[in-house]
């Protein structure tokens, strides 16, 4: 199996002592084959953990499966490069493998059709009364403060992104990977294979929210998505047709709020 980081040495310049060595850590970065059903689908470029909930969850998030009865088995060579998923239904790869904005070089299956641009012109859903002023500010900056603590290998190796699943009191799942995209197919993999169910489902995460993180979020069944950085003209639009509040720029003080804001109880001059 792959380790998840490596021991490297290099040289350090700082101006105020010179050069130095140092002995230090880096992420893995692993190319990691998927079969489904004994027939090859793609290669992941990943960070070597969870491969089976990475595997599971990039079939859940493709469309390929709707829950854990369709899994058969699952199965990691000793080796951490390959992953066998069987399934108790034949499945089709797709014909085509569309490129995505995932950091490193995610793809999708998703046809055109179902992936369309959406524009700032499409209608927005309209939120359940029960979801009005449903979450507090403080819900937010408190589930990104705990994102944060639980990142294992970015405090030991650093260069990777996190994600998480928020209940509103407790992180449910939680993972990490070179690829964001990845991030979101392991949360799914691990709410597949450990029977996780979420009455309410917070996202957050610390890459870069663009469309096919929101259908991921969606996928996952988020209702609030939240990330240390900006969402994109898609996610935003895309998040106001599927009804989801997107945040953005959640540091320790404060956020913005880019759609849905109605979810979020509001003070002061925004609550007028």
């Amino acid at each position: 199996m792959h380790p998840a980081d490596y021991p490297v040495r290099y040289l350090r310049y700082r101006s105020t002592a010179g050069w130095e060595p140092v002995d230090d850590r880096v992420i893995a970065e692993a190319a990691v084959e998927l079969a489904v059903n004994g027939q090859p689908w793609l290669s992941f470029a990943c960070t070597p953990t969870r491969l089976d909930a990475l595997a599971a969850g990039f079939l859940f998030n493709e469309g390929v499966i709707q829950s854990r009865a369709e899994i058969a088995a699952v199965d990691v060579c000793p080796q951490g490069d390959h992953v066998d998923v069987w399934l108790e239904h034949p499945a089709e790869r797709p014909a085509f493998w569309q490129r995505t904005s995932g950091c490193t070089g995610g793809v999708t299956g998703v046809g055109a059709d179902e992936n369309e641009a959406i524009g700032p012109g499409e209608p927005e859903a309209v939120l359940e009364p029960e979801e009005v002023a449903s979450i507090e500010p403080e819900m937010l900056l408190l589930g990104m403060e705990r994102l944060l603590a639980a990142q294992d290998l970015y405090r030991e190796a650093g260069g990777v992104h996190s994600s998480a699943l928020y209940d509103g009191q407790i992180i449910r799942a939680q993972a990490e990977d070179i690829g964001r995209h990845n991030t979101l197919d392991k949360l799914a993999g691990i709410l597949l294979l450990e029977e996780i169910v979420l009455k309410r489902a917070i996202l957050f995460t610390t890459g870069r929210i663009s469309s096919e993180m929101l259908q991921k979020s969606a996928r996952l069944g988020a209702s609030v998505v939240v990330s240390r950085t900006s969402p994109t003209s898609q996610s935003v639009f895309l998040a106001r047709q599927k009804g989801i509040t997107l945040v953005g720029y959640a540091r320790r003080n404060g956020f913005q709020v880019y759609t849905h804001a109605a979810r979020i109880r509001l003070q002061g001059d925004a609550a007028r």
